[in-house]
């Protein structure tokens, strides 16, 4: 290697790692807030490395036009970012789930912090997230996400921006989708509180004397984590599955 090839090559590899680093720093299990940046960076680093025999060629490097320069950073970052928060979006129906299960058990205003997010979050939608996100290592659903970067060349040639009509479709169709996931995974207990509260009100309607409210608080709780510990598996694997597409959609699978 020249001294003349050293600005172009540097140039290429701090395009690839503003690609691969803003894919990394979005991805799921990868991006999670509890995941310090270093670490996230040294992946991307690493990735950006490995990336570099087949993304190097795709680049048209100039170092005299500092003005091309910036727009291909520029588009590299913009589409890590479209294809991060695409995935991204995955995760938000284990948020969302929690959110709905928490309400019908009577649990939406018991809140902690989720480490996954680095915001507060019920407690159910936190317990979620984390069992989401130690199933994703511990199925290598990691790999599809590094499979859905180096499959972003094909989907994405460098140096062309993202349409924004296509992205914002891509996102819009993402956060849908992710709401419906969180309402399917929620179903079961959609339909116990319907039930439950039914049987209540006829309850109270029979016995006006007694203290419904009373009963069902317990009742709500104990049958609620009961049918939580029968179907959190079903909720996984339904969860896990639509990962697994998403990621493979994205990697061009």
């Amino acid at each position: 290697m020249t001294i003349e090839l050293l600005p172009a090559n540097v140039a290429a590899f701090i395009l690839i790692l503003a690609r691969v680093g803003a894919l990394v720093m979005l991805m799921p299990a990868l991006g999670e807030e509890n995941v310090s940046a270093r670490f996230r960076l040294t992946i991307a680093a690493l990735l950006a490395f490995v990336f570099w025999p087949f993304a190097r060629p795709l680049y048209d490097i100039r170092p005299d036009d500092p003005l091309n320069l910036l727009l291909l950073l520029a588009s590299e970052i913009a589409v890590g970012l479209v294809l991060g928060v695409t995935a991204r979006f995955v995760m938000s129906s284990l948020s969302t789930a929690g959110f709905i299960i928490a309400n019908q058990l009577g649990l939406g205003f018991v809140t902690t912090v989720d480490p996954t997010q680095g915001q507060q979050g019920v407690v159910v939608g936190t317990f979620l997230t984390l069992v989401g996100v130690a199933l994703i290592f511990a199925t290598d659903l990691h790999h599809l996400a590094i499979g859905a970067i180096a499959g972003s060349y094909d989907a994405f040639r460098p140096g062309v921006l993202p349409q924004t009509g296509d992205a914002a479709k891509l996102a819009i169709d993402a956060a849908a989708g992710a709401f419906r996931i969180g309402v399917q995974l929620s179903a079961p207990f959609l339909v116990f509180g319907l039930v439950f509260n039914l049987g209540l009100g006829v309850l109270s309607r029979l016995m006006p004397q007694l203290q419904v409210f009373f009963i069902a608080t317990p009742l709500t709780l104990i049958a609620g984590f009961a049918l939580l510990a029968l179907v959190v598996g079903v909720l996984m694997s339904v969860f896990l599955g639509d990962v697994g597409e998403t990621l493979r959609r994205l990697s061009g699978g």
